[in-house]
């Protein structure tokens, strides 16, 4: 699935000055496989550009495309498929279930595919030094805990586009490089791309491309 932003401009950075090689007002390709870094500072549209993205904000000018769809013509039933199938997120503010335990919160999201048997979803939180975690509740977790958490969450679905903000603020370089090699391993098997927006920290991985905003 390819993603297209045709001149989009979120409302509340349309007063902001952005320079020339901004993907805001330009013509942006994200092709089917890619995995990209979006670099920006503080203030630019990181979070912006994930909820305007996968269609949770419509106050933008300009269009948003996937594949030769534009996005602000799907109904709710079209984004629930979307969102289960086509488009995986991690959130900045992570939304996950703070009073329901970690085992609650990633088979909630997994009996909506059955991708994966609970055994699985262990042993993934396990390579990710949080398997002792399963039966705790998510709000007693450290912010580095959640992060893993939300991030597994997101891979125990298919998609063809993996969109992260800020995965790893509070993850320590060993758990960044841990998390980065099942997300890599995820997105080959899936056939699948990424983007993941930065303030400008590469964490040692070699993307097909950067873009700014």
């Amino acid at each position: 699935m390819k993603i297209t932003l045709n001149k989009v401009l979120p409302t509340p950075l349309a007063s902001i000055a952005h320079n020339d090689n901004s993907i805001w007002g330009s013509f942006i390709e994200l092709n089917e496989g890619q995995r990209i870094m979006l670099n920006a500072s503080s203030g630019k549209g990181k979070s912006t550009f994930t909820t305007t993205t996968i269609g949770l904000r419509t106050d933008y000018s300009g269009e948003i495309m996937y594949d030769d769809k534009n996005i602000a013509t799907f109904s709710p039933n079209d984004w629930a498929q979307i969102r289960q199938t086509k488009v995986a997120v991690v959130f900045q503010d992570l939304q996950l279930f703070p009073k329901f335990t970690v085992k609650e919160n990633l088979l909630i999201k997994n009996q909506l595919t059955n991708l994966y048997s609970e055994m699985e979803i262990i042993q993934m939180l396990e390579a990710l030094e949080i398997g002792d975690k399963w039966n705790q509740e998510c709000g007693l977790l450290s912010m580095g805990q959640q992060q893993r958490v939300a991030i597994i969450r997101a891979l125990i679905q298919p998609f063809r586009w993996l969109i992260m903000d800020e995965p790893f603020s509070h993850l320590d370089i060993e758990n960044t490089e841990r998390c980065l090699k099942m997300i890599h391993d995820r997105t080959i098997e899936q056939n699948a791309g990424f983007v993941l927006t930065t303030l400008g920290e590469n964490h040692g991985y070699s993307f097909d491309h950067e873009l700014k905003l």
